[in-house]
């Protein structure tokens, strides 16, 4: 008598199920935020983000404001008018932190979520309760991006709150020269904000699979983060020519083209769609991966 191998993680067909279970309603979002909200390493992330704008206001204080220059070789240089608005300090905190500082959250919430349920042997028990696979998957994805989300939004209002009782509110000030005007400061900045986000969801992408493929959490975060450096030493040598445009850290500073007077859509829709179609090919991976996979952890 022949029988059909079932895949790990489905149900065999003509398998009855409890009276009331609905795939659906398992680890609820609700349920998964709050278990990440109280981990140490997210209280511990929300501090150092919520203490920047501090250790950047107490810089210019000790140091004196960033003198008026031109910032070498007609390159943004937001430092320059740091000091100019709370409006500009805010900006000033995302130039400074975008490249590296952010990367960290993103990679820490999306790499340690499913690795550190394996480290802690409790994955295999989620499975069991029963929890599917791609709902268990899913949750903690959405947890984890919003998460990401909620550090790349924490760092500009806190540095916009500091820095208009220490500078002022004002127009945002351009340091290629003119400044936006008050109304347009805000959906700027929300813009760059956006921006940033999406241009992290290939550290996300690549943080959440490796999440899928190892039981230890550190490797997953670090390896996220090691490689995104790497990308970023890439897109430094010029050598590549045009094949630096397929690289997600060329553009991950397209988002000064929204601190001019004029809008410039262009580098952010490419950075955007080179973004995007990484992120989603990982992701991809990870739950492909994932549904195959022998949970012993």
């Amino acid at each position: 008598m022949s029988t059909t191998p079932v895949r790990p993680g489905t149900r065999a067909a003509g398998v009855p199920t409890a009276p009331g279970y609905r795939a659906r309603r398992t680890l609820p979002l609700r349920v998964e935020a709050v278990r990440q909200l109280k981990r140490r390493r997210t209280l511990v992330m929300g501090a150092i983000l919520t203490a920047l704008p501090f250790v950047l206001i107490a810089a210019f204080a000790i140091g004196g404001s960033p003198d008026e220059r031109d910032g070498g070789g007609g390159r943004i240089n937001l430092m320059d008018t740091a000091t100019a608005s709370g409006a500009n300090f805010a900006a000033t905190c995302l130039f400074v932190s975008a490249g590296f500082l952010l990367v960290v959250p993103v990679a820490l919430f999306c790499g340690d979520t499913v690795a550190s349920e394996a480290s802690w042997s409790s994955l295999r028990y989620l499975l069991a309760a029963p929890v599917p696979r791609s709902r268990l998957l899913w949750s903690k994805l959405a947890v984890a991006l919003g998460f990401s989300a909620a550090a790349m939004l924490l760092l500009p209002l806190v540095g916009l709150a500091v820095g208009t009782v220490a500078y002022g509110w004002g127009p945002l000030r351009l340091p290629t020269g003119g400044s936006l005007a008050t109304a347009d400061t805000l959906p700027r900045l929300a813009l760059v904000v956006a921006y940033i986000f999406v241009s992290q969801l290939v550290t996300a992408g690549l943080a959440f699979w490796l999440s899928t493929k190892t039981d230890a959490p550190l490797g997953a975060v670090g390896g996220a983060v090691g490689l995104t450096i790497i990308g970023n030493v890439l897109d430094a040598v010029t050598a590549l020519g045009s094949w630096r445009d397929f690289l997600p850290a060329h553009w991950q500073f397209a988002w000064a083209d929204a601190l001019q007077p004029q809008l410039e859509w262009g580098g952010m829709l490419k950075g955007t769609a080179v973004s995007v179609t990484f992120a989603v090919v990982l992701i991809a991976l990870a739950f492909r991966g994932f549904a195959r996979k022998d949970i012993v952890s």
